[in-house]
């Protein structure tokens, strides 16, 4: 985090200061870089003891070197044949690399990793140099049977990496991290072409020595790939600033069993349908996405932070709609609902301090001194007349801060014992009060029969002019089976999103999770022009099966 000047009014930092930190590799069994993990506070025991009942005390977690895996598929002659393609020192059937390709991030997938039963994993993991390296592995591995799973950052949290072999008797991973090169920039056009491997911190760090960022900050930001987030249609932190992923996306070049694709030659065409939209989303069950071009900007000068508090979520949530609507949306734009400003948890530092009233919004501003004053004062304007209250920069500067600490957080919840996951929709602003009680019912009766009663909290963090998302974070003591126990709940929250017209996923993507609310999105005829879709690309059907469709 680059150092802080306090104005006064607001606090301002210059952007082009510092480029986020790199991280390393996730652990096999959490989320992120154990640098990042911390203990929980005195005050999230003390809360956790007096809401769930739960001791505090964490359980002893296993080694990856004895975390039994079921033993690889992979004969020498089909591990012979890869190595043919990838070379000998591009494939692997070594344990770690097994286990760590071994699913994503979700609690269900940490709740199955950390059980005692022998876990499935790929049988081997390979790991492609270049785009030609690519199609002659998919190429291979048609002929020969062979599924494949695309693997970027491993972030997924609804099994969208999952190793599903689906009829195949071997499925490997296929790791895309070598694929990490800035390949080409166009300061005149604002664009900049990646390597379908490069992370979030990376690509920062790469067009920071050309003075532009991409703006992307998700909460996989740190670990997550430029084609994880083109394959899922990510969208980041500051997406009311910068848009969605897919909204940055200008051309993608795409590896398929029947051959290569590249989509996207003019900033806009009326050649027929624009088929990047067929892989945006596609979650590598379509083909392989190797090399994405985006657009970029300047780095922005300064950023101005500015917290609100509001009296209550429907009075905020009208206040965001006034404010994308008049065309004065910050670059972040967030609001969370009273349990979870009630928990400071848009705070990482003060989660489960003294009580907080009323909902926490969160608004920051990114460009030129003059232009983010400009628009600060706009926006500010808008608020103020919707009932907001000013609480000064440090709320969303601290927010900020602690953005990606989440997920750990999440973690050390589960070492004591305590359920914690997330799940998200978005409808329209006319829907926003009843989906967000709908979801929050199911959620509460669910977990309540199943004598867990939990804390549901919510937050708006992507809006638009028709609508915004909804961000629920769920937490309840663990039963013994803690994975029936959450799943139960889940499909109780999707069966209300439907029922209630939000959709099963704004941005986490379908993977094994959602796709059984697919036709409830896209009919079944859409689903059948998929399946149609997938023939004429993938016609043996390896790319990443039980995924999507």
């Amino acid at each position: 985090m680059a150092e802080t000047q306090d104005t006064g009014a607001d606090r301002i930092r210059p952007a082009n200061s510092g480029t986020p930190e790199r991280a390393t590799s996730m652990v096999w069994d959490a989320w992120g870089d154990p640098a990042g993990r911390q203990p929980l506070s005195d005050q999230i025991r003390g809360l956790l003891k007096q809401v769930f009942g739960v001791s505090g005390e964490a359980v002893a977690r296993r080694d990856e070197g004895d975390v039994p895996l079921r033993p690889s598929a992979l004969t020498p002659h089909q591990r012979d044949g890869l190595a043919a393609v990838v070379g000998a020192d591009g494939i692997s059937t070594d344990h770690r690399d097994r286990l760590r390709h071994a699913g994503g991030k979700s609690t269900l997938d940490l709740l199955r990793r950390r059980a005692d039963e022998p876990q499935d994993a790929p049988d081997a993991v390979v790991f492609p140099a270049d785009h030609d390296t690519v199609l002659a592995v998919l190429a291979h591995c048609a002929e020969h049977g062979i599924a494949v799973v695309p693997f970027g950052g491993g972030t997924s949290v609804v099994g969208g990496v999952d190793p599903v072999r689906g009829r195949f008797p071997v499925v490997v991973a296929l790791d895309l991290r070598r694929l990490d090169a800035l390949l080409d920039v166009d300061p005149v056009s604002g664009t900049a072409t990646f390597g379908a491997g490069v992370t979030g911190p990376r690509a920062e760090e790469l067009l920071a020595a050309h003075g532009l960022s991409l703006g992307h900050f998700p909460q996989s930001f740190e670990f997550a790939s430029i084609g994880g987030f083109a394959a899922t249609r990510s969208s980041g932190q500051a997406s009311a600033g910068y848009g969605r992923f897919d909204d940055m996306v200008q051309r993608l070049r795409i590896a398929t069993p029947s051959g290569p694709l590249e989509l996207g030659r003019a900033p806009a065409s009326a050649a027929g349908p624009d088929l990047r939209e067929l892989f945006l989303g596609s979650e590598g069950t379509l083909g392989v996405i190797t090399e994405v071009a985006v657009r970029v900007h300047p780095r922005p000068d300064s950023v101005v932070y500015r917290a609100w508090s509001f009296p209550d979520f429907a009075t905020g949530a009208a206040a965001l709609r006034a404010v994308v609507q008049a065309g004065a949306a910050p670059t972040v734009l967030r609001l969370s609902d009273e349990a979870e400003t009630g928990l400071n948890l848009a705070r990482s530092r003060d989660v489960g301090g003294e009580p907080v009233q009323g909902c926490l919004a969160v608004t920051t501003f990114e460009g030129s001194a003059a232009h983010t004053a400009a628009r600060s004062a706009e926006a500010d304007a808008v608020l103020r007349a919707a009932g907001g209250r000013d609480l000064g920069p440090d709320p969303a500067a601290q927010w900020e801060h602690g953005r990606f600490a989440a997920p750990y957080l999440r973690d050390s919840l589960l070492d004591v014992g305590v359920l914690c996951e997330t799940l998200e929709t978005a409808t329209t602003w006319s829907n926003i009060a009843a989906l967000k009680t709908a979801v929050t019912a199911a959620l509460t009766d669910s977990l309540a029969g199943q004598g867990t009663p939990p804390l549901v909290m919510c937050h708006i963090s992507h809006t638009y002019p028709t609508g915004a998302s909804l961000y629920f974070t769920v937490v309840a003591k663990q039963l013994d089976d803690p994975i029936a126990q959450w799943q139960a709940a889940k499909t109780a929250a999707g069966e209300a999103i439907v029922a209630t017209g939000g959709t099963i996923t704004h941005h986490h993507a379908v993977g094994t999770d959602h796709r059984p609310w697919l036709p409830d999105e896209i009919g079944e005829l859409g689903v059948r022009v998929l399946a149609a879709v997938k023939r004429e690309l993938d016609p043996a059907g390896i790319l990443n099966p039980g995924k999507l469709i």
